[in-house]
Order: structure tokens, then C-alpha cells, then sequence
């Protein structure tokens, strides 16, 4: 599993030009799914998301996490995150999970992250999606199941 986590202001996501989530402070989380991942790479991405130390304390150190904060998740779909572009210029996705077991991960994911207390908002998994987001810093932070 693949994540790209940028520290947000606000962030919100828009379909057919309808809002469909928005959050104020906290993180747009750019998620893809891989072939092969498993309950475990998302609960290990989740928690690390939860957990990342990057909001600043009383001292403008980051050292506080989103839990920490009360801030909110927009998770996105990213089926894109798994492009393959080392041949030629067309990206290839075939390290990307198909449609349905992806989704589903998706899905397992924003429930894991919702019981853990974080307000999380969502795009439509598979829809064209338009998301907009002003990043705090910028601080931007990639993460990955299989690097742990």
C-alpha cells in the first residue's frame, strides 16, 4: 500500500462540480493499493497516518500527531500511485490491485481510520474526481507498506 500525505489547512474533493468531502486542519491521504497488500499493510499505513508527529507544539517543533490535534483525514483513491513509468512514457499499472479488491481495501482502510476516533471525509473510489488543498508547510510525506 502506497500513501502521499500532505499537511493540510483545508483540503475538499468535487464530483460532477458537487462537494463530496472537505476537512479543515489535518491530511489529504493520496491512497493506492498494491497487488498483494493485506489487512496488515493497511493497519500499518493507518496507524503510521494517526501517528505521524508532524503538526507543531507550543514550541513550533513538529512533534504533535493528528490524533493529537484533532484534525480530520481526506482519503483519496490513487490507483495512479502504482505507476510503473521506468519504460517508455506511458505509465503502466499493472502493480496496482484490481478495481474490486482495491476497493475494498479502500474501504477497510477509512473504517479502520474512523474507529480510531479521526473524523475522516472521502472522495467516490473509480470516479473522476477533482480535489483541491492548501498545504501547511508544504509538508508532504510518502509512505509504504512494504518499507517497514
Amino acid at each position: 500500500m502506497r500513501a502521499v500525505i500532505q499537511r493540510v489547512t483545508s483540503a475538499s474533493v468535487k464530483i460532477d462540480g458537487k462537494t463530496c468531502g472537505k476537512i479543515d486542519n489535518g491530511f489529504l491521504v493520496l491512497l493506492g493499493v498494491g497487488n498483494g497488500d493485506t489487512g496488515e499493510d493497511m493497519k500499518y499505513i493507518a496507524d503510521k497516518i494517526i501517528n505521524l508527529r508532524v503538526f507543531s507544539d507550543e514550541n513550533d517543533k513538529m512533534n504533535l500527531s493528528l490524533a493529537d490535534v484533532g484534525g480530520s483525514i481526506l482519503v483519496i483513491s490513487q490507483f495512479t500511485l502504482y505507476g510503473d513509468c521506468s519504460h517508455g512514457r506511458r505509465p503502466y499499472f499493472g502493480g496496482a490491485m484490481e478495481p474490486v479488491g482495491a476497493n475494498e481495501m479502500y474501504e477497510e482502510f477509512v473504517k479502520y481510520v474512523r474507529e480510531q476516533g479521526i473524523h475522516t471525509e472521502t472522495g467516490e473510489f473509480g470516479a473522476d474526481m477533482k480535489v483541491t488543498l492548501t498545504n501547511d508547510g508544504p509538508v508532504t510525506i510518502v509512505l509504504e507498506s512494504k518499507n517497514r
